[in-house]
């Protein structure tokens, strides 16, 4: 399990139950980049992984769905709950860069992640795979998890992946283009640590 500093302000505890699944998420925006994840979904656990790691957050995540129907409700779901934590955690977003880019290179995969913590949400997924699954995880619910997460966390968000052979390079490169493009745009600007960065004075 994670030990976190009680003083950690940046954190938010979410849990989500229907009839389809089952889920409780901690996400803790100031981390260490650890985490404790089961979805019940292997790949889908090592991308979450990933996502803690290279995001610098603590994220817990515990999910229980109808995977024998198949991965869609748990991995959306999760993706719902987590944009849903990050966006709490973040309050009124009060210094944070709220941009941030990255480029990934993950052997012969390229990916990009390009997002905007505006309030406004909207994705643009461009990545196409060739074939239908990663280990037990459908490689269309990549773009399923990501447009939950950016609606719910009120993101802008921009993937896309420019090149590659491999549906595992392509999705975890994806996973952590996101994942230190988030760690950017959540960090506190020295300069401005007390200012909403907007001209509008919110987010």
């Amino acid at each position: 399990m994670i030990n976190n500093s009680e003083s950690v302000l940046r954190t938010a505890s979410i849990k989500r139950d229907t009839k389809e699944t089952q889920i409780e998420v901690r996400v803790t925006i100031d981390g260490r980049g650890q985490s404790d994840i089961s979805t019940g979904i292997g790949f889908f656990d090592h991308m979450l992984t990933l996502l803690a790691r290279h995001s610098g957050m603590d994220l817990i995540v515990k999910a229980v769905g109808d995977i024998q129907v198949d991965g869609h409700h748990t991995v959306e779901d999760v993706g719902i709950v987590i944009g849903k934590a990050i966006g709490e955690a973040l309050s009124d977003k009060t210094g944070i860069n709220r941009y941030g880019f990255f480029t990934v290179p993950m052997d012969e995969t390229l990916a990009n992640c390009a997002l905007d913590i505006s309030g406004r949400a909207f994705l643009v997924f461009r990545a196409s795979f060739s074939g239908d699954r990663v280990g037990e995880f459908d490689t269309e619910l990549a773009e399923e998890f990501f447009r939950a997460l950016a609606f719910q966390a009120g993101m802008t968000l921009h993937l896309s992946c420019e090149y590659g052979g491999n549906d595992h390079h392509k999705i975890e490169a994806l996973f952590k283009s996101f994942a230190r493009a988030l760690r950017i745009a959540v960090a506190i600007d020295p300069k401005f640590s007390d200012e909403i960065p907007s001209t509008k004075g919110v987010l």
